[in-house]
């Protein structure tokens, strides 16, 4: 946890320092090691979120780069009193959950239904074969190669992760994690989002540029900006499938050279 309430205050966790926790109002201490980054944690042993995880420095970065306002919001359903700490939550109510760690399909289903306007930004980075996966995919282009390009993905039950493959939600894959030695034209250094449509069984896939999806989540743009990408979406396929005839019909059309014998009468 990244904040307490300090003197009714939102605060980052200091050395020495108590807080108390936003979500259950429990007493937490500030740790600040050496080896994990500086968060508040229980001073008992206690899970007063059932969806928390253990932050890593890649959740910490991602948040980083958004107001801190806008970070660790909590939501309460009036009906039941359920409360839950999202990552990121804009002025519009969008919420982005960063998820490193193995999640259950029950977790995952719980977690959208309970927030319904969000998205997911995934860690492709913690199992060593996701990227390699995703990497030999069998993508096919509708539309414009710049940015943002459209892809359908032929084969998404094996180069995408079973958990991600049908969700209502958008998903983002982050392959690149916290590498930092990665070169600049290496396709991790791109964003790949699985939108929630699928047509003719193959998945639709986003891929843009870091800086695209941070400013347009910073300015509370990025679900417009992917719809009207989907909006899209029916037109470039039926344009794609019109090439795909045209080009089926040339190459029918083309003569064919066979070769022939002659013979020679003497």
């Amino acid at each position: 946890m990244k904040y307490a309430l300090v003197n009714n205050e939102k605060v980052e966790a200091v050395k020495g320092q108590v807080g108390i926790c936003p979500v259950c109002g429990s007493t937490v201490i500030a740790k600040c090691g050496n080896y994990k980054i500086n968060h508040w944690a229980h001073k008992t042993k206690q899970n007063c979120d059932a969806w928390w995880e253990n932050e890593t420095i890649w959740h910490r970065n991602w948040k980083n780069y958004f107001a801190p306002e806008w970070q660790e919001k909590i939501f309460t359903d009036d009906a039941t009193g359920e409360k839950h700490i999202a990552d990121i939550c804009s002025d519009s109510n969008l919420v982005i959950e960063f998820q490193h760690s193995a999640i259950k399909p029950e977790e995952k289903i719980s977690r959208e239904n309970f927030y319904k306007n969000m998205l997911w930004v995934i860690d492709g980075t913690r199992l060593k074969n996701d990227y390699p996966k995703f990497q030999n995919g069998t993508f096919e282009l509708i539309g414009n190669p710049a940015e943002p390009a459209l892809f359908l993905c032929h084969n998404p039950q094996s180069a995408i992760p079973k958990m991600w493959r049908n969700s209502n939600v958008p998903i983002l894959f982050d392959f690149l994690g916290i590498e930092e030695n990665i070169p600049q034209n290496d396709i991790r250094q791109f964003l790949f989002c699985v939108l929630p449509v699928i047509v003719d069984n193959k998945a639709i896939i986003v891929r843009m540029t870091r800086s695209t999806f941070i400013y347009n989540v910073q300015n509370d743009a990025i679900l417009n900006y992917l719809n009207n990408l989907t909006r899209e979406i029916p037109e470039l396929y039926k344009k794609l499938k019109n090439m795909q005839t045209q080009r089926l019909v040339q190459y029918q059309l083309r003569p064919r050279y066979t070769r022939r014998r002659f013979s020679r009468r003497l």
